[in-house]
């Protein structure tokens, strides 16, 4: 496993997702207005790592799913249309106030606070769309194409990301105690990484015992990259971020603050630990994930 070429892995797979975002862009620019069109369009072609399609795909091919990588990559995308969303979302003047995004001004400094709530909405409902029509593009049966689509939405949903940038707003300004703040990546930040692996060992007809080994890791590294971001909150700069303002600008409760940054970086590395041993469990071998699963703790940004 650790010949494994992560870097050449992680650049193929972006390149596909991109595909497929530009394939959402021309299917579903057409049947909005205008303002709603550009600003969905930016919160889409707003880059990033495109992390969580990624983990899809990375379960889907561990299952021994087989179709071909376009179908998969489609399916997939609907998990980044919700990560948009949510950036889209956060970084409103009523929730971060924020004015760079990857590097680039965000969504509502380009095209206005309205566009942007709007457009952002727009994404959920398109992505369950998106995800029940890839899943059966993929020759998924109905009942668990149906499920794909639920996973997703309740990964989005008060249980997911809506619950936990309700939580995020929270916790400014004010010192979280260690449940509250452990339950941000659960609804939040960790929500969307589970759903993919658990969407993607659905599509492949996973075993049960599969299924709930990949969930696992999914919770498992969810935590691990919301422990990451604090890290990286506390230590790189704006221009290395590419995001401003950073969380202890906003006063936030964040893992580094609570513990500090030794503790902070010793409770990610036994996330991964966990979301590893999960694997192991179910006789999972699969070498994109466990790379993916160190990548996600010790990426730099």
């Amino acid at each position: 496993m650790s010949d494994f070429d992560l870097k050449g892995y992680l650049s193929a797979r972006a390149a596909e997702v991109e595909a497929a975002l530009e394939r959402v862009v021309e299917a579903e620019s057409p049947a909005l207005a205008p303002e709603l069109a550009a600003a969905v369009e930016h919160g889409l072609r707003s880059g990033g790592k495109h992390l969580r399609p990624i983990l899809c795909y990375a379960a889907y091919r561990a299952c021994g799913g087989e179709a071909p990588d376009d179908r998969v990559h489609d399916f997939a995308v609907s998990l980044e249309m919700i990560h948009a969303y949510s950036l889209m979302h956060d970084d409103l003047p009523s929730m971060d106030d924020a004015e760079l995004r990857r590097g680039s001004p965000t969504t509502h400094r380009v095209h206005g606070v309205e566009a942007t709530t709007k457009g952002g909405a727009v994404l959920i409902p398109l992505a369950a769309r998106r995800a029940l029509e890839g899943a059966r593009a993929l020759g998924v049966d109905e009942e668990r194409a149906r499920r794909c689509a639920r996973l997703l939405m309740g990964a989005a949903g008060a249980g997911g990301m809506v619950g936990g940038q309700g939580l995020d707003l929270l916790g400014e300004g004010r010192a979280l105690p260690v449940e509250a703040l452990s339950g941000l990546p659960r609804h939040k930040t960790g929500a969307l990484p589970a759903a993919p692996l658990q969407m993607g060992a659905v599509a492949a007809a996973a075993p049960e015992a599969v299924e709930v080994a990949l969930l696992e890791y999914g919770r498992a590294i969810g935590l691990a990259f919301q422990i990451a971001d604090d890290v990286l909150d506390a230590t790189a700069t704006a221009e290395e971020l590419g995001k401003n303002p950073s969380d202890a600008e906003l006063d936030k409760s964040t893992y580094v603050s609570l513990f500090g940054l030794e503790e902070a970086r010793r409770r990610g590395r036994a996330e991964v630990d966990r979301a590893l041993a999960a694997l192991d469990s179910a006789g999972v071998r699969a070498p994109a994930l466990f790379a993916l699963a160190h990548y996600i703790v010790d990426r730099r940004h």
